[in-house]
């Protein structure tokens, strides 16, 4: 027993969280992820009032309560605060607080990752809403459509264009670390298919987020070089085309809905069997619908631009597939009716929540069928009919389940209960002021009412929907607010909840609440609800019979479990509290943020913090060489302190993030290609094209550093060191050489990218491969000196292995650039 409370103690101690000032430099799970979950709430209030203001502002007709100008800017504000701000951002809190748990993990793999992206998120959140204060907030629309936004005076734009580019850093770095956290953090025996519901859902958003963010990167890219620099992407009359924004932003914004509604089903499917008490129904139905509406998501974003002119044959398709994202949506919501069904249902707040977000949803689902329909679309497209579609898919499909999920994981997050009554009391406000507010607007939608009007005469006869809706908004925002009170009343006089208070079958209830290292030990599993599969299970852990039931070193360390079957193959030592993700955030926000007003010398200095920052966090924070290569986890069992390759952590995050990178330079290619669909002549006559000369040889020099980069890490491997790092400075200087002659050809042939749209596209292409190329020669160098310095040797190699890897995606972009600028000209 002394044994026992001696390593409780010292986990205590090693996973303590910093007090005081020294608070903000916490990075764990528990912490990072209540940090997320408070700000995305802050956002929402923030969105809130604005959405009050606008129902006030439409209350009586020829309202004069606000002007025309912010009316813009609280709307176009509105949207991006709820679909950027809190929408995405409220599911990253989640799965950071609660997904280490549910998969019987300490921590996950990245925690200063994890906190580097809140920061950046809070950073970019205070600046985009705090540009309302200052009559300088974007005006033009969530979605931002040039040429109204492109050629518009003012900074408004640009806080949008810069501040949500840098918001789309945090969720794809939550995105990087909440995959590998499913895939490589399990618990010893979560097989795959013994995932829970919830990781696979974060497994499939985690994926759309890599897929449908980078085009809006890029889109955001084009865009703020028009803006810039005058490069015309979308102005008509040098060759550009408005469409293409639209393309490249609802790539990424129909895929986005899915992306804020599938993590809400997922808390769904953790609840619902909680209090059904029973496992649930269809769940590989359930997985492979998931997957099914994930992928479906991607060919559904030309129905929001059936009016633009589209061919029938377009329109035709892609109504189809609009229509057939409703079978696997329609699939899990039937498995959730089927285990209510067959359960022995318990009454309780959550659960009302989860059968209120059901029924809202399913309208929504409705609506979506019916404006999925071309010719319906035409009639309704841009009226208010959209926007009751829009909420009650968003609020029905998000909001709802979120509240259920509050209600439901608060014991265990905060150690108390909420208040039932105040909790009914919510969920009724909620559900009929969410009704009054928005069911009207379909008919006020179908009565010609279009969106994003300021006023209305009172001969329209949408009056009296208008006030139904508005007194609706206000009934909703009472019991919004009645619950957000009931989370932060003090509770200091009522009494501690009883450890797994709901009777929770999943891992995450095993742990107790105030414990930042979660579980006791880490448990062996063999089933989906292992607390309702063993009554054993619980004595088990609190008794240390798990994995790493101590911290002997005094390091903070997690298991790495193999991707398909869950073996152990590594204890991970992650990081601890430091203020290093901090100072690169801030630093990275002082570019964007600076690089808004156009102070270049400030933004530069914050890039300058960024990379010190980011090369220091890497130098002491990854690839560590440890003191002794295996460690006793428990259970006689001996695994390795350090792996490299596929089977760590580190190249599976630089696997996931040059995918998404990838997908931003395809999304880049696909305009060079849509100019050259629209344009009889592309390149234009007298804009013939940098030649094949110089991106030939861009080519050729890219691939031999490329050779050189991925040979110096087959040297080390083999023992030979200093030709590694001869090998590394030969790759350096080949990169030099392959980016100076890529862009020696657009520069030699006088290509002006004010002049066109085409020499606009090349250059953006060149300057996307040459800022990839340039990141390339740091990685070579700072592989350079790990070796130098003795960080890495022929088998403690993970640095190579992930320089390596980095160079597989780099060399394919660079030449498929090459290629592409060079030798398609030729071809038309």
């Amino acid at each position: 027993m002394t044994d026992k409370r001696a390593q409780t103690e010292q986990l205590a101690k090693v996973w303590d969280n910093p007090r005081g000032w020294r608070a903000l430099s916490d990075v764990n799970n528990s912490i990072v992820g209540l940090w997320y979950f408070a700000a995305a709430f802050a956002f929402m209030l923030f969105g809130g009032a604005l959405a009050l203001i606008i129902r006030m502002q439409l209350f009586v007709p020829d309202s004069t309560l606000v002007t025309a100008e912010f009316y813009s800017q609280a709307f176009t504000l509105h949207g991006t605060v709820m679909m950027f701000l809190f929408a995405v951002p409220i599911f990253e809190a989640v799965a950071i607080l609660i997904l280490p748990g549910m998969l019987g993990a300490r921590d996950l793999p990245f925690p200063r990752l994890s906190a580097f992206g809140f920061w950046c998120y809070l950073i970019g959140g205070v600046f985009v809403c705090g540009s309302i204060f200052f009559n300088a907030a974007p005006d033009a629309g969530w979605f931002m459509y040039p040429p109204l936004s492109t050629e518009q005076s003012g900074i408004g734009a640009d806080i949008w264009l810069l501040g949500l580019s840098f918001i789309e850093v945090a969720s794809i770095a939550a995105a990087v670390e909440l995959i590998v956290g499913v895939l490589k953090c399990r618990a010893p025996g979560m097989h795959i298919n013994l995932t829970p519901l919830y990781g696979w859902y974060v497994l499939v958003v985690g994926g759309m987020i890599l897929f449908a963010f980078p085009p809006l990167i890029a889109g955001d890219i084009l865009f703020e070089l028009e803006r810039l620099l005058d490069w015309p992407f979308f102005d008509v009359t040098r060759g550009g085309d408005p469409i293409l924004w639209q393309h490249l932003f609802w790539i990424f914004g129909h895929p986005e809905v899915y992306i804020i509604f599938l993590p809400a089903i997922a808390l769904l499917a953790m609840i619902v069997p909680t209090f059904a008490q029973r496992e649930i129904t269809g769940y590989s139905w359930i997985v492979l619908s998931a997957l099914g509406t994930g992928f479906l998501s991607f060919g559904l974003w030309v129905h929001h631009m059936f009016t633009t002119g589209l061919p029938s044959v377009s329109l035709g398709f892609f109504s189809a597939a609009s229509e057939a994202v409703a079978i696997p949506t329609g699939i899990q919501i039937f498995a959730f009716i089927a285990t209510v069904m067959l359960g022995s249902v318990v009454r309780s707040v959550p659960m009302l929540f989860c059968l209120g977000a059901l029924a809202v949803f399913i309208i929504g689902g409705l609506t979506g069928v019916m404006v999925a329909v071309a010719p319906f679309d035409f009639q309704v497209h841009d009226t208010y009919f959209i926007v009751a579609h829009l909420h009650y898919t968003l609020i029905g499909g998000m909001l709802f389940p979120v509240m259920a999920g509050v209600c439901y994981y608060y014991p265990l997050i905060m150690g108390k209960e909420l208040s039932r009554a105040y909790g009914i009391w919510s969920f009724w406000l909620m559900l009929i002021g969410f009704n009054m507010a928005f069911l009207p607007m379909h008919l006020t939608g179908m009565l010609g009412m279009p969106r994003r009007v300021f006023t209305y005469g009172a001969d329209r006869g949408w009056t009296e929907l208008n006030m139904i809706s508005s007194i609706g908004a206000f009934v909703f925002a009472a019991g919004f607010l009645l619950l957000a009170w009931d989370c932060v009343r003090p509770k200091r006089h009522q009494r501690d909840v009883p450890r797994n208070v709901w009777n929770a079958g999943t891992l995450e209830w095993a742990a107790r609440f105030g414990n930042t290292w979660g579980m006791r030990s880490i448990p062996e599993i063999n089933s989906r609800y292992p607390i309702w599969d063993d009554k054993d299970f619980l004595r088990k852990i609190d008794e240390g019979e798990g994995y790493l039931a101590d911290a002997k070193e005094g390091r903070r360390e997690t298991l790495v479990t193999s991707v398909l079957d869950a073996q152990p193959i590594q204890v991970l030592r992650v990081g601890g509290p430091g203020w290093l993700p901090m100072i690169a955030a801030g630093g990275l926000g002082a570019v964007f943020i600076f690089m808004t007003f156009k102070w270049w010398l400030p933004m530069g200095l914050g890039g300058v913090v960024f990379l010190v920052a980011v090369l220091r966090w890497l130098w002491t924070g990854t690839a560590e060489i440890p003191e002794k290569k295996t460690k006793d986890i428990g259970g006689g069992k001996r695994i390795p302190l350090y792996v490299s390759g596929y089977k760590s952590t580190g190249w599976w995050a630089m696997f996931i993030t040059m995918t998404g990178d990838l997908t931003a330079f395809l999304a880049l290619l696909f305009g060079y290609f849509f100019f050259w669909t629209i344009h009889p002549d592309f390149p234009p006559a007298d804009m013939f094209g940098p030649g094949w000369f110089w991106p030939a040889l861009a080519g050729v020099l890219i691939l031999v550093a490329w050779a050189l980069t991925f040979g110096a890490r087959l040297l080390n491997s083999s023992g030979q060191s200093g030709l590694a790092r001869l090998f590394l400075l030969l790759a350096a200087l080949a990169t030099l050489g392959g980016g100076l002659a890529l862009m020696a050809g657009p520069w030699t042939t006088g290509l002006d990218p004010t002049a066109h749209a085409y020499p606009a596209i090349v250059w953006a292409l060149v300057i996307w491969i040459l800022a990839h190329l340039a990141t390339g020669m740091l990685m070579q160098g700072y592989g350079f000196a790990r070796l130098l310095y003795g960080k890495a040797t022929p088998t403690h190699d993970a640095d190579l292995w992930n320089i390596t890897l980095y160079w597989h995606f780099a060399a394919f972009s660079g030449v498929l650039t090459a290629t592409v600028i060079g030798g398609f000209p030729y071809l038309t």
